[in-house]
Parts: C-alpha cells; structure tokens; sequence
C-alpha cells in the first residue's frame, strides 16, 4: 500500500503544482482571466485527483487479490489527498512569495470592486470589505495561508477519496457460505 500512495501521491502532486501554477502564472499575466480562474483550478484539481481512482484500483486489483474494504481503500485516497495537497502547499508558498507576492492585493481589490457592482446592501458590502480586508493580513500568516491553501484543494481530494471508495471497494468471497 505505501508504494502505490507514494508512487501515485506524488504524481498526483506533480500535476496540480503544475497545473497551478501554469494557472496561476496566466492569471497573473492576464486581466480578466480570473473569471474562469476557479473553474480551471478545480478542473486541475480533479484531474490530478483522479489517480485517487487508479491508485485504489491498482491496489486492490494487482497488491491485494482483487479485495479492498472501503476504509483501506479511503484510506490509500486520504494519503494521497495529503501528499498532493502537501505538494500543492508548498508549489503555492514558493510561486507566492518569489512571483506573485500582490497576489491577494489584487485578489482583494477585484473581489471588492465585484461586491460593489453586484447591487448588495451597503451594510453587506461593508462586511464582505472587513472580512476580505482581514484575510488579506492573516494571508502573511504562514499558519492561515498554509490553512487557506489546504482548505482550497484537500476537501476536492477528500470528496474524490470518498467516491472512489464507495465505487471501488470488494469484500472477499466467503467460501464457507457457499451451498455444498
């Protein structure tokens, strides 16, 4: 089970930091090109997260005789949620501070400029201001923004672990059941 999580954890890894930050870097290059940003983001996520699904079946088809419960085969989706996200972290923390340190200056200044064109309460917008404004500062905390990255991409392998579990796990012929 370890080599298959390490194996396909870190290929799943590999490309969601890659896709990230091809992503991220046409973002950045790009006015506009944030409407489409989160949709392309979690395109990305779930393609990587798809090995979740080959990884499972790979375990139990070829490592354990065609058996998986749904707990094991969770768990083997959990590590590598955990190792791709960890990796996706890490890509995020390193293009963040080396290219792309305005980021959430500019994040914040479009998601303003998107509360008051949408034609809310100014009582609305006065809050979606303090809450934006706040994540903003704790965003140069290195426990929030590790936080806020894991929150953005680990509940999409989560729910793909779960799915595939659900899809994938078969319980062991019992011969003792079997009419003589």
């Amino acid at each position: 089970m370890k080599k298959v999580v390490l194996v396909f954890g870190l290929i799943s890894g590999i490309i969601s930091s890659t896709l990230m930050t091809i992503g991220m870097l046409a973002y950045s290059s790009k006015e506009g090109c944030s409407d489409y940003g989160m949709v392309i983001g979690f395109a990305s996520m779930l393609l990587a997260f798809s090995l979740i699904f080959v990884a499972v079946r790979t375990f139990r088809d070829k490592h354990n005789n065609g058996i998986v419960s749904f707990g094991k085969a969770f768990l083997i989706g959990l590590y590598i949620s955990l190792i791709t996200s960890t990796m996706y972290v890490c890509s995020w923390a390193v293009l963040y501070k080396t290219t792309m340190p305005d980021f959430m200056d500019k994040y914040v200044a479009t998601a303003i400029e998107k509360s008051k064109s949408s034609g809310k309460e100014e009582k609305a917008i006065a809050h979606e201001i303090a809450e934006l404004e706040e994540a903003k500062i704790n965003y140069h905390n290195p426990v929030y923004f590790a936080a806020y990255t894991y929150m953005e991409i680990l509940p999409v392998g989560i729910l793909v672990s779960l799915i595939s579990a659900a899809i994938l796990k078969r319980k062991a012929r019992n011969s003792e059941s079997a009419p003589v």
